[in-house]
């Protein structure tokens, strides 16, 4: 069996991709997997690191604003969009798949549409509340569309063919409890920990927040121990941090590029701050992480913050408006979680109990229902 999934863009694409792929190779000792990310995309760095091979299409967004260098980008998506259908036919002729599974990104666009035209069965998987555009796009084409919310179906114009699913979380972020996380990070102390990160490339506005969260942190003595994901901002973050005196690491405060070791690190923390993508919002309910949801503004129709609703309304998660992150907002709120063990240990309890567990197992059926039907 060979099976070909396409994702990019955000770690939110690729993870559940990956998970994915880990269930039909243990399934079906012998399948191929291959994955096609967009050149230039961060996933030709993630899925490597995953033990999967990737190969990429030359595919760009379009932009919404008509200045004339915005124009001039979107000529060049158009040409890209051919080249795009090119490399995605060389790819299907090449590796010759059985089931094509689209999870996000625009990647997913000639790739699932070119294999959905050869009548090969094909699946997309939108883990957002509100789909994107491309999820949008290709729904009409595929075979199935599989979501995270029931509340999604009203989004397609084919809800025949919606199967609600939720969104599968890697099986490593089961490996490891709290105490066996702290062990292997070489943790001494039982100090608290607080994980932050802002996306997978980093989001700069709440990046420059984190100098002064980061840098409180330092003066008062570092109460917690703190691992801060900064994306593509590290360089500069890491630089006025210098400037301003500020050492990390001896003291139990951390700052790196990317969080490679996200599972271990996760299964660790006490309290997470965060965006509210899907994919998180799935990793954060399995663990049962209490977490600050701070929803990024620049998304389509704001579905990170009806994501971030979900778990809010059920006293599940914090959910903080990156304009209310003013001052000490955020580190206020973040000591004050950390300090009210109970109030953790009941949020814990409400996103366990609103978690999908088997969420990779009814998307695998879905898939195997697709293929023997």
């Amino acid at each position: 069996m060979n099976v070909l999934f396409t994702c990019g863009g955000t770690a939110g694409h690729v993870n559940p991709a990956v998970a994915l792929a880990r269930i039909f190779q243990e399934r079906h000792p012998g399948c191929r997997v291959l994955f096609v990310g967009a050149d230039g995309g961060m996933e030709n760095k993630l899925v490597p690191k995953e033990g999967y091979e990737i190969r990429s299409v030359t595919i760009t967004n379009f932009h919404r604003s008509l200045a004339p260098a915005d124009l001039a980008h979107n000529f060049g998506t158009l040409v890209n969009m051919q080249k795009s259908r090119r490399q995605a036919r060389e790819i299907l002729d090449q590796f010759r798949p059985d089931l094509v599974v689209g999870t996000g990104g625009y990647a997913s666009y000639p790739v699932v549409s070119q294999a959905a035209r050869r009548h090969i069965p094909t699946a997309i998987h939108e883990s957002n509340a509100v789909p994107g555009l491309t999820t949008k796009t290709l729904s009409r084409v595929v075979d199935r569309v599989m979501v995270g919310f029931e509340d999604s179906r009203a989004h397609y114009a084919c809800p025949e063919k919606v199967v609600v699913t939720g969104t599968p979380v890697r099986g490593d972020f089961f490996r490891y409890n709290r105490r066996e996380a702290r062990e292997k990070l070489g943790f001494d102390d039982e100090r608290p920990l607080i994980l932050s990160y802002w996306g997978s490339l980093g989001a700069e506005v709440m990046n420059q927040k984190m100098l002064g969260f980061l840098a409180k942190e330092c003066y008062e003595g570092a109460p917690c121990r703190h691992i801060h994901g900064a994306g593509r901002d590290y360089p500069w973050m890491k630089e006025e941090l210098l400037r301003r005196g500020l050492q990390l690491g001896g003291n139990g405060i951390e700052m790196r590029e990317y969080i490679y070791d996200m599972p271990l690190v996760m299964a660790a923390a006490d309290v997470v701050l965060c965006r509210a993508g899907a994919s998180t919002i799935s990793e954060l309910t399995a663990l049962g992480k209490p977490a600050i949801l701070v929803p990024s503004p620049n998304v389509t129709a704001n579905h990170q913050e009806k994501n971030a609703k979900v778990l809010s309304g059920q006293g599940a998660a914090v959910l903080l408006r990156e304009p209310d992150c003013v001052g000490d907002t955020l580190y206020d709120s973040a000591m004050r979680l950390v300090r009210e063990r109970d109030r953790r240990d009941a949020m814990a309890r409400a996103l366990n109990a609103i978690s999908a567990p088997d969420a990779g197992e009814k998307i695998y059926q879905t898939l195997m229902e697709l293929l023997n039907g």
